[in-house]
């Protein structure tokens, strides 16, 4: 009798490790999960089915998200902080890895390091994803892209300003811009710019703009980030200076496409990076891409352990 070949696990570490056909695909169960979601009808692919859920860095979205989209996919959810569990006392990643992959059926990383992530799946046995590192933030990038095709129909082809630091958000959105084929105008002050390292050196989706403003010219949707992301607090003087002028206010959301969106993965800060005219205004979606992180993430949770459903 001939064994069939092991299946390789498959994680959700950044961006461009799903291929456009997946993406289309979890898109398309997303539309589905969230239309029985809204009219109550029941939805347990994952009856007994775990999640555990690890946290280094501290969230409101991400962990009420993947917990509240556990439950309501028929499965559990268990929340493990760092400070709280063997990892905030030394024990090796991937020694962790072992141990939860052996308890549980899909786990979430939210962490600083990539490097940190990608050693606790090489040594899982279920997928796992990426709930945020310093490099990346793929759910929500995910959910931003399901959140303009909601609003505007297919993003391909269409262009993204990114006005502020460059950070994970920005680099999830130039891989995304690969694997959907939208452009990405990006705008960051002098310090904090693009580390073209970190891009695919074939990417020539995106375009620099020294002038927000400019950035902004003719966009489809402009967003933006906090200023001074989680472990870069003790930069904060520092980089309130170094920002002023990136602010999205109405001037700039004015050159942009007159069907235009605005986008902010929150928690937002009314007054530096945008105004309050903007995220409260008649082109701001953010609520509901807040909201599209539970169904874009129930999606993904159905997807990596069950794979593809007819």
């Amino acid at each position: 009798m001939t064994t069939p070949p092991i299946k390789p696990i498959k994680h959700f570490l950044q961006f461009s490790d799903f291929t456009l056909p997946e993406f289309e695909y979890l898109i398309e169960r997303a539309h589905l999960i969230k239309r029985r979601f809204k009219n109550y009808e029941l939805h347990h692919p994952l009856v007994d089915r775990t999640l555990v859920m690890v946290f280094e860095k501290n969230s409101t979205r991400t962990r009420l998200s993947f917990e509240a989209g556990m439950h309501q996919l028929g499965g559990a959810a268990i929340y493990l902080n760092t400070r709280d569990s063997q990892l905030g006392r030394g024990e090796p990643v991937e020694d962790a890895g072992q141990v939860m992959s052996r308890m549980c059926d899909v786990i979430m990383v939210r962490t600083f390091g990539q490097d940190i992530i990608e050693r606790f799946a090489a040594n899982s046995r279920v997928p796992v994803i990426n709930g945020l590192t310093n490099e990346h933030h793929p759910c929500q990038v995910l959910a931003d892209v399901f959140t303009f095709i909601e609003h505007r129909g297919s993003i391909a082809g269409k262009t993204v300003a990114w006005i502020g630091d460059a950070n994970n958000m920005l680099y999830s959105w130039l891989q995304a811009a690969e694997v959907f084929g939208f452009h990405v105008n990006i705008s960051t002050p002098k310090g904090y710019d693009i580390d073209p390292a970190r891009v695919d050196p074939g990417n020539r989706r995106y375009t620099v703009f020294d002038n927000p403003s400019d950035a902004c010219q003719g966009v489809h949707l402009v967003t933006t980030d906090v200023w001074t992301s989680m472990g870069f607090e003790t930069e904060n003087a520092v980089r309130l200076a170094a920002f002023d002028g990136w602010i999205v206010d109405g001037a700039k959301m004015a050159r942009a496409a007159p069907e235009a969106l605005f986008m902010h993965c929150l928690p937002a800060h009314r007054g530096e990076e945008v105004a309050a005219e903007v995220i409260d205004g008649p082109q701001s979606v953010v609520w509901d891409e807040a909201e599209n992180r539970l169904h874009v993430q129930k999606a993904l949770l159905e997807y990596l352990v069950l794979g593809r459903l007819d």
